[in-house]
């Protein structure tokens, strides 16, 4: 079976005798006789995946490819549903705490691990991504040879992404309502925030369904700004049920899978690349209604 994607560094510029040397001093947190490991076990490579001998001279600008692990990596108990495969696209509907991609703690735990084996097809990515936290639709290319024209659609803005969420109710706001904001990385690393200056991001919000404290709304993000959908809602006053992040560091060390983020990536539209006709795509999951 095809392993993950590998990981990839330009080397840059240093003094280092061997690539073992600078990928040692590059990435400190882990040990030589790791890293030692791994070239024996043809886990670094060359940008065509031919192994690279641990004592392979250190050449500036050499791309590396390296397979990400972690040691007691954690298992989440929810699965991914494929709702399309073909030759060039594969849509899945992403359950919540399962990462896209590798990141952190999880490198087998990610939806592209688990279609890579699934569908034994090692080229594999990503068009788009969505929160960890978050459920619901994501788009892979499944070939290089088409890949381009899909991901011009996210670049071009070719994608209609409808979210649905429970959140706080609002009342005093007139409905529907736009959100425009400056979103820019905050503290910690992880969290975004909002702050003076020209608005780079825009979501479309409204009401679908109104149950007393909490509301179900549609979000419709214009742009593509990470963790978005979360920093607009918290900005708003009425920051997404369950959510740990915003508009505090409020959620606990580990998944409370009993409180998962009520946060759905519910459907994706958009004219196809290849034949020009229209597609849609709609997730099976549903948010429950808070008690």
């Amino acid at each position: 079976m095809p392993s993950p994607a590998a990981s990839t560094l330009q080397l840059p510029p240093g003094d280092w005798a061997t690539v073992l040397d600078g990928l040692c001093a590059q990435f400190s947190q882990i040990g030589r006789e790791r890293w030692v490991d791994r070239f024996a076990r043809g886990r670094v490579q060359d940008e065509a995946g031919q192994p690279l001998a641990a004592d392979a001279p250190y050449r500036v600008g050499l791309c590396v490819r390296y397979f990400r692990e972690v040691e007691d990596e954690p298992t989440i108990p929810f699965h991914e549903t494929l709702l399309h495969v073909d030759a060039h696209l594969v849509v899945v509907d992403k359950p919540h705490y399962l990462p896209v991609t590798p990141a952190g703690s999880f490198v087998q735990q990610t939806v592209l691990a688990r279609l890579t084996r699934t569908l034994d097809n090692p080229e594999l990515v990503p068009l788009h991504r969505i929160d960890r936290h978050t459920a619901g639709l994501v788009l892979f290319s499944a070939s290089r040879d088409s890949r381009a024209a899909y991901q011009a659609l996210f670049r071009e803005r070719g994608i209609d992404k409808l979210y649905q969420a429970w959140a706080p109710a609002l009342p005093a706001l007139d409905w529907p309502c736009v959100r425009r904001s400056r979103i820019v990385a905050g503290e910690p690393f992880f969290r975004m925030q909002e702050v003076d200056g020209q608005a780079n991001s825009e979501t479309r919000i409204d009401v679908l369904e109104r149950a007393g404290r909490h509301w179900r709304y549609q979000l419709q993000p214009i742009t593509g700004r990470k963790h978005q959908l979360r920093v607009h809602m918290a900005g708003l006053g009425a920051p997404i049920l369950h959510d740990p992040f915003y508009p505090e560091l409020s959620g606990p060390a580990a998944d409370d899978y009993a409180r998962p983020l009520q946060l759905l990536a519910q459907s994706l539209s958009f004219i196809d690349p290849l034949s020009g006709k229209p597609r849609q795509f709609r997730s099976e999951r549903e948010l429950l209604p808070p008690d």
